[in-house]
């Protein structure tokens, strides 16, 4: 597994804790704790949808409620002693709902139908070209400016530019808004990871 996204709050138009959720959460704590009153949102920075945070509690119970459990982060180590069998390959269990014809091709293939499955994923992700990435950004940006920036002067035109993959004119037409709600649109239409700073 791969290490779970982190997390941005801001404080109305101001970044003030980017990272790990844990360490989000304790940041918004000790914001609330200074100014009861704060409006603060959390956003998670691989979906740009605001998230909800219990707050409960003293930093030692956020910290523990939090912090990445052992089965989130995957830690694999050279030095382990390798069982029998086929090593782990972080193979996740989903269900899949398919028309009884697509079973029963996928019952012919070579490898099962799980194996099959994969190629098809595989090839698909090849011949993708990048669309479904950008579209993914384009849509984790665009939760993000719709809480943030929607009653903004050039959030329609900005909206439109975005759809567009057109950045010149995302930029002149968000120019107006805050720094960091500016900057943190921009970096979760490149990369959700690039956020960590």
């Amino acid at each position: 597994m791969s290490e779970p996204a982190p997390h941005t709050a801001f404080h109305d138009t101001n970044r003030i804790a980017c990272g790990p959720l844990v360490a989000v959460a304790l940041a918004v704590k000790a914001a609330l704790t200074a100014d009861p009153a704060a409006a603060i949102l959390v956003f998670d920075d691989a979906t740009g949808k605001v998230v909800d945070l219990d707050l409960r509690g003293d930093a030692a119970e956020i910290a523990a409620r939090y912090a990445p459990r052992s089965g989130d982060i995957a830690t694999p180590s050279d030095d382990a002693p390798r069982g029998r069998g086929r090593p782990k390959l972080g193979v996740v269990a989903r269900e899949v709902t398919l028309l009884p014809r697509h079973w029963d091709w996928l019952a012919l293939q070579p490898g099962g139908a799980s194996q099959a499955l994969r190629r098809l994923v595989d090839d698909a992700r090849k011949s993708d070209g990048g669309r479904s990435q950008a579209r993914a950004a384009q849509e984790r940006a665009y939760a993000f400016i719709a809480t943030m920036a929607g009653d903004r002067e050039g959030f329609e035109e900005a909206s439109r530019a975005l759809f567009a993959g057109d950045d010149a004119r995302f930029a002149a037409h968000s120019r107006s808004w805050p720094a960091d709600i500016r900057s943190y649109a921009k970096r979760l239409l490149a990369d959700p990871g690039a956020t960590r700073d």
